[in-house]
């Protein structure tokens, strides 16, 4: 009885917040038009191109795989149980994702430092 009540509070919160962003965008927009401002204008600010996205995929994706490929062989040359291996692969693939962005950061903070002149 109790997971079916979950389920429907869960349904009945998402429709609501659907519904309440929903509303609320189309205030700003109305309130924007009232003003004399064109809403297409922020859509357009909004979706700016962004250079180093793909640069900074990249590199968290080369992360991942380096944590992943680091815990494996650290679970095989250890023989590392079971329960402690999941921990392993999680805190190998965190570490080098964070790493891999870490490292876009610095290459985009170089590359705007030096082209900002």
């Amino acid at each position: 009885m109790s997971s079916e009540l979950v389920f429907i509070c869960l349904f009945i919160c998402a429709t609501a917040m659907v519904f309440g962003i929903r509303y609320m965008s189309n205030k700003e927009k109305m309130a924007m038009i009232e003003r004399g401002i064109d809403p297409g204008i922020a859509r357009a600010r909004a979706s700016a191109p962004t250079p180093f996205i793909s640069l900074k995929f990249g590199l968290l994706m080369v992360g991942l795989g380096l944590g992943l490929i680091t815990a494996l062989f650290t679970v095989m040359n250890n023989n590392i149980h079971n329960q402690h291996a999941a921990a392993l692969y999680f805190g190998f693939i965190f570490i080098f994702g964070g790493i891999g962005l870490i490292i876009s950061y610095v290459i985009e903070k170089k590359w705007l430092d030096r082209n900002k002149e």
